[in-house]
């Protein structure tokens, strides 16, 4: 059964309720609730020798799978109805062409790694992307597949684990939708690693005039010194309550109430949501959209210190209207499109990709930010008799900068006609590992997940041939 509309706006109010319940003065009732047991597991010896080159991620995930012969792996020598419609033009490096609709984002491919050769073999949106949130293939191809403890939580989480921000700022912010293709996509929460390590959910749109975060406000008439007041009497009558039957849960439950307080009073963080802020002439090069400026209040977040920002490109898979929703276009209600690329992806990419990494390098902030840009999959070489592309997940291309990363570099490369790797296959396994060890983060260190097994943070392998050598 398909949801209602706003069933991700739904789900979000739910994920909020929590917050909201905690932050709330005297929210006893939530005592009553049954949470399952969740187990966590001693961590494994860090390697010495491993230097985190990244102090924080932005993750720009492309919900929908942008095509990767219209963006940055064109065949422009592939036989018609491969090569598609747009021409290829030549960026400031040379080798690297990218569409010709691109001509801003050509200037910056100096600070890029592409990858040309990342493949799976999930065709559904929700299952691939819950392999793209976590680097962890799903146990089938289902687009059916649900949120449920057994599976492995989100790049946010395991951050917030393994390497958790100090001070008043949150770990980990998701923003600004929680995607979905029919159901939820798994995926995007902590599963069991337990709720005090969900992401920070920003679900407002930061393009509005009145864009707020209602949870940073103290309810009127309340000051921060009595609800810390009313917080320790109720931990004193927790302790005495002794609900073991859930203390694990609790024990998450717990940790997000103290996140929570220390965000309340914590002006670093407000000011880092105030896009108020930033001068127009800034807002407007990111381009006034919700996406555009969720691009810019990500870079504000990593500024303050948050070490992990997620930033999904639509609520929906798209593929409806040429004004609306994500990079799935395969012939929805016989919408071609290649019309649907021109007038929405392509310009909000053009806009967004430069100016976050052009900005995040002026500042002195993109060699320490590893900035990730990539869909669930690819699309199919080629195109359909609806003037589109098909779900194509044997091979596409993930845009990696800064954090580390090797600048104006290629790494694999696929067949004559997009079709498979041809050079150095990459799973999400190993672009997971990579982003972790680029974080000082052992992509093999192991933590118990529900049923107690010992389980890796990675199956993949760094890859070691996209980063920058030392000096």
């Amino acid at each position: 059964m398909n949801p209602p509309s706003h069933a991700c706006t739904n789900f979000a109010a739910t994920r909020l309720l929590s917050r909201r319940s905690i932050l709330r003065v005297g929210g006893m009732g939530l005592f009553g609730m049954s949470l399952p047991k969740l187990i966590f597991a001693e961590e494994a010896a860090r390697n010495p020798k491993l230097v985190a080159k990244a102090k924080s991620v932005i993750f720009l995930f492309q919900w929908g799978g942008p095509s990767h012969l219209e963006t940055f792996d064109m065949k422009p020598d592939a036989p018609s109805g491969i090569r598609g419609f747009h021409k290829p033009m030549s960026s400031n490096v040379d080798g690297i062409q990218v569409n010709s609709l691109l001509p801003k984002t050509a200037k910056v491919m100096d600070k890029v790694t592409l990858i040309r050769s990342v493949h799976h073999n999930m065709k559904n949106h929700n299952s691939a992307g819950y392999y793209a949130l976590t680097g962890h293939a799903p146990p089938s191809d289902d687009q059916r597949l649900k949120d449920t403890p057994d599976l492995f939580p989100a790049y946010t989480s395991v951050v917030d684990r393994m390497s958790p921000a100090m001070g008043e700022v949150p770990t980990s912010v998701h923003l600004p939708y929680v995607v979905s293709d029919g159901t939820q996509t798994p995926g995007q929460f902590a599963s069991f690693l337990g709720k005090g390590r969900d992401p920070f959910l920003v679900t407002q749109d930061p393009n509005q005039p009145k864009f707020a975060l209602p949870e940073l406000s103290l309810p009127e008439g309340i000051s921060y010194e009595r609800l810390r007041s009313r917080r320790e009497m109720q931990k004193l009558v927790d302790s005495q309550s002794r609900l073991l039957e859930f203390s694990a849960a609790a024990q998450g439950l717990d940790g997000y109430y103290e996140k929570a307080l220390g965000m309340l009073e914590s002006t670093q963080l407000r000011e880092a949501f105030d896009l108020s802020k930033e001068p127009d002439k800034v807002r407007d090069a990111y381009g006034r959209t919700t996406y555009g400026q969720s691009c810019l209040l990500a870079r504000r977040l990593v500024e303050a210190g948050v070490k992990f920002v997620t930033v999904t490109f639509s609520e929906s898979i798209g593929g409806r209207t040429t004004t609306d929703g994500g990079w799935d276009t395969h012939g929805f209600d016989n919408t071609r499109m290649f019309p649907i690329i021109e007038q929405r992806h392509l310009p909000i990419t053009e806009q967004t990709l430069p100016t976050l990494l052009t900005d995040l390098d002026e500042r002195g902030l993109l060699d320490e930010t590893l900035v990730i840009w990539v869909g669930e999959f690819g699309r199919t070489p080629r195109v359909n008799k609806a003037l589109s592309r098909d779900h194509w997940p044997f091979c596409y291309t993930a845009l990696l900068a800064g954090g580390g990363t090797k600048r104006g570099f290629v790494y694999g490369a696929s067949d004559k006609t997009g079709e498979h790797p041809a050079d150095k296959p990459v799973t999400p396994d190993d672009l997971a590992a990579t982003m972790y060890q680029l974080m000082g983060i052992d992509p093999h260190t192991e933590v118990r997940d529900v049923a107690n097994r010992p389980v890796p943070l990675s199956y993949g392998n760094a890859i070691e041939g996209v980063m920058a050598t030392q000096g």
